[in-house]
């Protein structure tokens, strides 16, 4: 960019006008270059702003898509891992249907009489065979019958009064309670012993 600056000329004694100009007119040269550069130097970087803009569109367009492939692909294993866990405890469950099914049948060829006897066998046979499969998936019963009353183990359905127990004593299992890997699965519903108040004496 060109700057003119015009010197008037003063009247002083000792000033002496330049030649060759009609009214000592100076032009100076300023630093900036011309107009065109300075519009061509503002378009390149507006050029420059604009890719740079684009590109980061482009990697956040990238980075969002890879995000959403990841949630679908972490959906997916859930879903299968949880259908795997599912499975795992329904063949353990298999042969207790099976042992179901025999035993149905085999109430069929014998006698009348003999039929309860048979019936109560069977469900041993079965209550042995679903807690082996609970003791193996880490699942085992929580003792409560004579047991000091917990309310982390322990649910209690109803209190009774007794003189032949202690206090919070656990009389009577009517549910058991079960705890899977040291963590509480069900807690046991619970009868509990509670010492019967003392009856006040007739005129006191």
């Amino acid at each position: 960019m060109t700057w003119k600056v015009y010197h008037r000329p003063t009247e002083s004694a000792g000033s002496v006008p330049d030649e060759g100009t009609p009214a000592a007119i100076k032009e100076t040269e300023g630093a900036a270059g011309p107009p065109e550069d300075s519009a061509a130097r503002l378009q390149d970087e507006l050029s420059a702003a604009k890719a740079e803009l684009a590109q980061c569109q482009d990697r956040f367009l990238r980075k969002a898509a890879e995000f959403e492939n990841y949630r679908k692909r972490t959906d997916k294993d859930r879903v299968e891992s949880a259908t795997l866990a599912k499975s795992s405890v329904l063949i353990e469950f298999l042969p207790v249907a099976d042992a179901c099914e025999r035993a149905l049948k085999s109430m069929n060829e014998v006698k009348e009489d003999e039929r309860l006897e048979q019936y109560r066998e069977g469900v041993l046979l079965l209550l042995g065979q679903v807690n082996a499969v609970l003791n193996r998936m880490g699942v085992i019963p929580i003792e409560a019958k004579g047991q000091k009353f917990d309310p982390h183990l322990h649910e209690a359905v109803l209190r009774e009064e007794t003189s032949e127990q202690e206090d919070n004593t656990v009389l009577l299992e009517l549910k058991r309670g079960y705890l899977f890997k040291d963590r509480l699965l069900r807690p046991a519903q619970v009868i509990v012993a509670v010492r019967p108040q003392a009856t006040e004496k007739a005129g006191s």
